[in-house]
């Protein structure tokens, strides 16, 4: 109890109630190239219709990146994403000449435009995104008071009545400051239907103050807050309204379109330069860099789709090594197994040999599989890397991480019409000694995943990736109920309330086969005196991990009729 400076009866509270929480084992992360979406931004897709809306249906430069998710959501839901892409990749707008602008993400706008003009250098729109499909975007605003105009406009029926003004602003002696915005796929490019109406934003202000029912009704932060394709950057017609629009002052007499040049009272721009490019090794390491720091995002399994020998080498030297909470997948270029004849194991063996490989942390696989591409009606080969990371979220959700994913019970890979090489027994006794594990097809069976190997190459219980990932879980549970130690004196009390934390999560883990047996030490033996004076704590952990089974031996033997049994194998 707290010392009192005089009488009375002082009640707390001790909590001996804490226990080694669950930790997500099962998050997948991913970083590459896509047509649409933010970019250097983690977004958390949790299906391939999420994954579809947030970065753009497939195309031939974006299906290796798109189809390695999909394959992985296919087993799970929970997958971060990052969005690469190349300094060239510009948004489309409304400056016909092209303004050459970058706008990433929500945050790069929020940061340099949401609250600024930019004397109508991009024009008054902007797509919310990099690349070709911004220029299919087509805006029309509409201020006009003007019954006869609106009735001739062609989006009138999306509207209930002409724009006018708000009810601050007319209590305030302001007038003019509603209008209509609609945003339209023109080209078709983002529904395949040109001329689709994507969004309506009926009656927003250009009051920045404006609000209803405690909801900005500003038509830059309305727009920012909902729309899924364009960000407003400048006011229409820039030299007439732009002293007014954006005002934050109710008595403003807010200044129409210019009816001169827009007659009809409306203001219509399809976006225009909008441009893909090829992002570099550079700006995928960048994206995966995301990822790096493990206080502030929690992932598990990192897909790497068909990244280069040296974007593999950063992902296992600069977050799975580092980080050493999460296992990279890779599979070896399409160039070593596609369209190959007879030279697959020799060129995987070299494919491992340009990687400084010997990590516990990584997982490789024996190549690409041939499957249907819904979105473009075409068949494609994509590496196999998503879908082994599926199956570790599949032994998750089945049974436990310190199960293997491989094999015909937990091991069966979806949506797969061949393999582009399917490795016989005497090249799978090759990739394997080599780390790399076969996925092979067997007749009447499907496809399967035959190994369960790490690239570990010091024979150890972490060569296999079941033991990985059990003690990745071990450390993360242990590793945050043991914050709850953190600035307690370290004294016996202490120390034995570690070890009643972790016994029963470790007994727990036992009865569900993944250790065979363990013992927790934290004393004196371990917490010295200079240990103690070191102001640290020690609490050593024996783990004897479980273990997959690889190798089977059936002895069949064949006895006389009159043998006994017993006589040949003993009695028990």
């Amino acid at each position: 109890m707290a010392f009192q400076i005089s009488p009375g009866v002082n009640v707390s509270e001790v909590d001996l109630t804490t226990v080694v929480p669950s930790t997500l084992t099962t998050a997948g992360a991913f970083a590459g190239r896509f047509q649409w979406g933010p970019a250097n931004k983690i977004k958390l897709i949790d299906s391939e219709i999420t994954l579809a809306q947030t970065f753009g249906k497939p195309n031939s430069n974006t299906a290796t990146a798109f189809f390695t998710c999909s394959n992985f959501l296919a087993y799970g839901n929970n997958l971060q994403v990052v969005r690469a892409v190349g300094s060239g990749t510009l948004n489309a707008d409304a400056n016909t000449s092209n303004s050459n602008i970058q706008i990433t993400n929500e945050d790069a706008y929020e940061a340099a435009y949401l609250n600024v003009n930019s004397s109508n250098a991009y024009g008054p729109f902007a797509a919310r995104y990099p690349g070709t499909l911004g220029n299919s975007i087509k805006v029309e605003v509409f201020d006009s008071a003007n019954t006869t105009l609106f009735n001739a406009w062609t989006y009138k029926s999306y509207f209930t009545a002409v724009p006018g003004t708000s009810v601050q602003t007319a209590a305030s002696g302001g007038s003019n400051n509603e209008m209509h915005i609609i945003v339209v796929d023109g080209g078709g490019l983002i529904t395949g239907t040109a001329g689709t109406v994507l969004e309506t934003y009926p009656f927003i202000s250009k009051l920045s103050t404006d609000t209803l029912n405690g909801s900005s009704t500003y038509y830059k932060q309305v727009i920012f807050n909902n729309s899924k394709y364009i960000y407003a950057m400048d006011p229409v017609d820039y030299a007439n309204t732009s002293a007014t629009w954006g005002s934050s002052s109710a008595a403003t007499t807010f200044a129409r379109i210019d009816s001169t040049t827009y007659a009809n009272g409306n203001y219509s721009i399809t976006l225009a330069g909008g441009v893909d490019s090829v992002p570099t090794a550079g700006n995928i390491q960048t994206g995966y860099g995301l990822f790096a720091n493990k206080e502030t995002i929690d992932i598990s399994l990192i897909l790497t789709a068909d990244a280069p020998v040296a974007t593999q080498q950063y992902i296992i030297d600069n977050l799975s090594t580092a980080r050493s909470d999460c296992v990279t997948f890779i599979s070896p270029p399409s160039a070593n197994v596609v369209n190959v004849s007879g030279n697959e194991t020799t060129n995987i063996q070299s494919w491992l040999t340009a990687l400084s490989r010997s990590s516990s942390y990584v997982m490789a696989d024996s190549g690409w599989k041939y499957q249907y591409d819904k979105y473009n009606n075409v068949y494609r080969y994509i590496p196999l890397n998503g879908d082994i990371a599926g199956l570790c979220v599949y032994t998750d959700s089945i049974k436990d991480p310190w199960f293997s994913p491989a094999g015909f019970n937990r091991g069966a890979i979806k949506n797969c019409i061949k393999l582009a090489w399917n490795p016989t027994k005497t090249y799978r006794d090759a990739l394997y000694a080599a780390g790399v594990n076969p996925v092979v097809s067997f007749p009447g069976q499907g496809t399967v995943l035959f190994g369960d190997k790490t690239l570990q190459s010091k024979p150890s219980a972490f060569d296999r990736i079941n033991v990985r990932r059990l003690f990745i879980t071990l450390e993360k549970s242990i590793a945050k109920a043991a914050q709850y130690s953190l600035f307690e004196l370290n004294d016996e009390f202490t120390r034995a309330q570690f070890i009643s934390l972790v016994t029963p999560f470790l007994r727990d883990i036992q009865g569900r086969r993944g250790i065979t047996d363990f013992k927790v030490v934290c004393d004196s033996t371990n917490n010295t005196s200079n240990v103690i004076d070191s102001n640290q704590f020690v609490g050593d952990i024996y783990i004897k991990p479980a273990r997959s089974i690889n190798f089977i031996q059936l002895n069949f033997v064949a006895v006389g009729t009159g043998v006994d049994f017993n006589t040949i194998v003993g009695v028990a």
